[in-house]
């Protein structure tokens, strides 16, 4: 029998009884719709969040106070000496450093001539435009501290300035943050949220008038960028000898950038996949469909087998055929699924636009072939019954 017979001979078994196929294939096309939305869903959220961590770039080290140690209920923050400005001015000297940001943060009121609000506040320094890698759309950013004491700018975030001041250039205008008198000297341009974090919303001020403003005696953190000529374990070694050295014991918590982001993606790569597994368990219900149909063809077709195998028809070729038809029946339901899928992610894109969804073209291949495994593994136990059966014995039951 040559192959494009047998493929004839598959596909009118499968258009005899079209509704009894179409059944069948649609659980293998939900199956397939419901892993490859989810995917995309899963992909797309994988993405944005680690798009959110690393678009201040992957070469930071952050330097918090306090160190994380374990104890017999859980962790236990233990610290002694908070971080200062000063160490965030010692970081700065060291090799390799590009820039130092130190932050501290917090909310409260600022206060324009006309209009009040309540926002979140930065205190931080110069290198921030550096390191945030954002612009300004007037005026400039924080100087830097002049012998340890910096005067009294304010930066506003592309939003703020607008609720604040409107259509009127805001520089050189006096607000009050927090009760204390700044000059407005910049405003950054349009930057967007992070991770639901609107950097448009904020008012940035002097690290040193920030201890002052919320009462703190350190920083909240400091953020270290180092440049490509050096490894970040080398790089992190480095930052801790001389905190250490400075503060006579190791009383922080050191973070890597590369560090996080690789295990935020392991976690949600691992979530991806544990969601479109959820997805892929409707394809069992495909499979059972697939299984009942074949069985359901071979009692039905039991003569014709036999009338097959008398004609010189080889166990091995009716093997080839029953399965051809489980094959043909979920490659047609894989098909039905990426339609539905299609379907489904463009409705998804217009009734929620902001979701992110990220489908990868491969996928659909992949699709295919899982389609097609579903259809061996169903099809394969009817398909081996068929084959077994004798020739004589298929012919009575006509």
């Amino acid at each position: 029998m040559r192959w494009d017979d047998g493929l004839r001979l598959c596909s009118l078994a499968l258009l005899e009884r079209p509704l009894r196929s179409l059944l069948s294939l649609l659980g293998v096309a939900i199956g397939i719709s419901a892993v490859v939305v989810l995917t995309a869903i899963g992909e797309g959220l994988r993405g944005r969040v680690l798009e959110g961590f690393s678009q201040f770039g992957t070469r930071v080290i952050t330097v918090r106070p306090g160190r994380m140690q374990t104890g017999g209920l859980g962790g236990l923050l233990a610290g002694t000496r908070p971080l200062s400005i000063a160490d965030a001015e010692a970081l700065r000297r060291l090799p390799h450093v590009q820039a130092v940001l130190p932050i501290i943060h917090g909310n409260g009121d600022i206060e324009a001539p006309e209009r009040s609000r309540r926002v979140d506040i930065y205190g931080t320094g110069a290198d921030l435009v550096r390191a945030w890698q954002v612009r300004m759309a007037l005026g400039r950013f924080l100087p830097p501290a002049n012998d340890g004491r910096s005067p009294p700018n304010v930066v506003l975030g592309h939003r703020l300035s607008q609720e604040l001041f409107g259509a009127a250039n805001p520089l050189g205008q006096r607000v009050r943050v927090g009760g204390m008198r700044f000059r407005v000297i910049g405003v950054l341009e349009r930057k967007g949220n992070l991770l639901g974090f609107d950097l448009d919303d904020i008012a940035y001020i002097p690290v040193d008038w920030a201890e002052q403003l919320f009462n703190r005696e350190g920083l909240v953190k400091a953020q270290v960028l180092f440049d490509e000529s050096i490894q970040a374990p080398v790089f992190v070694e480095q930052v801790r000898e001389l905190l250490v050295a400075r503060h006579r014991q190791e009383d922080f918590t050191l973070t890597a950038q590369d560090t996080l982001l690789g295990s935020l993606n392991r976690m949600l790569a691992a979530l991806t996949l544990g969601v479109a597994t959820l997805g892929g368990i409707s394809l069992l219900v495909g499979a059972v469909g697939i299984l009942t149909v074949m069985t359901t063809a071979v009692s039905e077709r039991t003569a014709e087998i036999g009338l097959l195998r008398s004609l010189g028809g080889s166990p091995g070729q009716v093997l080839g055929l029953f399965l051809g038809e489980a094959i043909l029946l979920s490659l047609a339901g894989g098909l039905l699924g990426l339609a539905l899928s299609a379907v489904l992610l463009g409705g998804l894109h217009l009734l929620a636009p902001g979701l992110p969804l990220a489908l990868n073209p491969s996928l659909a291949l992949i699709a295919l072939v899982l389609a097609a495994v579903v259809g061996v593994l169903a099809g394969f136990t009817p398909a081996r019954h068929a084959a077994r059966l004798q020739p004589v014995e298929a012919l009575r039951c006509e």
